[in-house]
């Protein structure tokens, strides 16, 4: 048993989450401990399940696969988990600062799951340093995610190309605002009338799928926007242009 590579499966989609169990669990060298469905599921999990590897999504409800990470690099652990990003998300800017933040692969989805296996395999012995954060290699597409206008509102494709655009302005994964930021462009995108209506039904939606106040929503929001201000990303502040297109389109 001692030999095995334990493993936490973090990832909202149940059936890639069935899926990819009924694949590792026939590999002899691997035991799945445990999946997760949120991101504070996966960050409490892997604290306490102490996995060699954590396969983790970006998109999640709650806290998102980046903010993860931002925790685990945070927290003083006696062991922390390697880990492989799985994401249909692949825009550069999201694989350099989740390699940055300590992850050993990043793999798009859809992807060769012998490969997946194949680099788990390999990062058995692998020991990453005690002093900063190292990768071992890399399998992601250097460009936005590909979506065709027809199918931008699909439920994964919106999620993936909201984020997209909002850690390029500079969001921090961590803080809450990035979270109902996401979950306000969203529900734009879907009803345009939902911007006429901010107090009255855009911030109490959110907060009660947050399980929060109107205000605290508001305040974490506005937080957020200032947080990606001040970090002077002049050369993407256009970008807060095309957010603004983005919530007026349907």
């Amino acid at each position: 048993m001692s030999d095995k590579i334990t493993v936490l499966v973090a990832d909202d989609n149940n059936d890639f989450t069935a899926t990819l169990s009924s694949y590792l669990e026939k590999e002899e060298q691997i035991d799945i401990i445990g999946i997760a469905k949120d991101g504070n599921e996966a960050y409490d999990m892997a604290v306490e399940l102490k996995p060699d590897i954590l396969l983790l999504d970006i998109i999640m409800p709650h806290l998102d696969g980046l903010g993860v990470l931002e925790k685990l690099f945070e927290t003083q652990l006696e062991k922390r988990p390697l880990c492989i990003i799985l994401s249909a998300v692949g825009q550069d800017k999201i694989t350099q600062r989740a390699i940055t933040l300590g992850a050993q692969y990043y793999i798009v989805k859809p992807f060769d799951i012998n490969v997946l296996i194949k680099r788990m395999k390999e990062l058995k012995n692998y020991q990453p340093s005690q002093f900063k954060n190292t990768f071992v290699s890399r399998e992601i597409k250097s460009q936005y995610i590909d979506i065709a206008p027809d199918k931008k509102k699909n439920q994964e494709n919106l999620e993936a190309l909201v984020t997209n655009v909002i850690h390029e302005v500079g969001v921090p994964a961590h803080i809450k605002g990035y979270q109902y930021l996401r979950e306000a462009i969203m529900m734009v995108i879907k009803d345009t009338d939902v911007i006429n209506q901010i107090t009255k039904q855009l911030y109490p939606e959110i907060a009660g799928r947050y399980h929060t106040t109107p205000s605290r929503v508001e305040r974490a929001i506005r937080h957020a926007i200032e947080v990606a201000w001040g970090r002077r990303r002049t050369k993407h502040s256009r970008k807060y242009f095309w957010l603004y297109s983005i919530c007026s389109k349907r």
